[in-house]
């Protein structure tokens, strides 16, 4: 299991998929996250869009997030996710629904959204 600390940094999403469509280039390149001691920022085009906290485990194979919006637009939401981290690339597939994702794909009508972010 990954320790928190070596999520932290700032994200940048390569690709994103929301129900199976994906998320166009010029959108996704204005997105990025930060980690930082068990919470997380969302930036759009440098403005914070979400901000809350982030805790860390593992269920079955998965390593496993779980975000609980503060601030914006998912104040008062708790949104679980799987993620995969390897050198400087992190994917993370969320529940937006509050059901936890079972593998990294999306598909048409599914509440869940999958982002590939590289380590700025």
């Amino acid at each position: 299991m990954d320790h928190p600390a070596k999520l932290d940094g700032i994200w940048q999403i390569v690709k994103a998929e929301l129900a199976g469509e994906d998320m166009p280039a010029f959108v996704a390149e204005k997105i990025e996250v930060e980690l930082s001691g068990g919470s997380y920022t969302v930036r759009f085009a440098g403005e914070v869009s979400d901000r809350g906290t982030v805790m860390l485990g593992t269920s079955g194979e998965h390593q496993t997030m779980h975000l609980t919006g503060v601030e914006g637009a998912n104040a008062g939401r708790t949104i679980p996710a799987i993620y995969r981290h390897v050198g400087d690339r992190l994917r993370v597939c969320y529940g937006l629904d509050g059901t936890a994702p079972s593998a990294f794909a999306t598909g048409t009508g599914q509440k869940l959204y999958l982002a590939t972010y590289r380590r700025k």
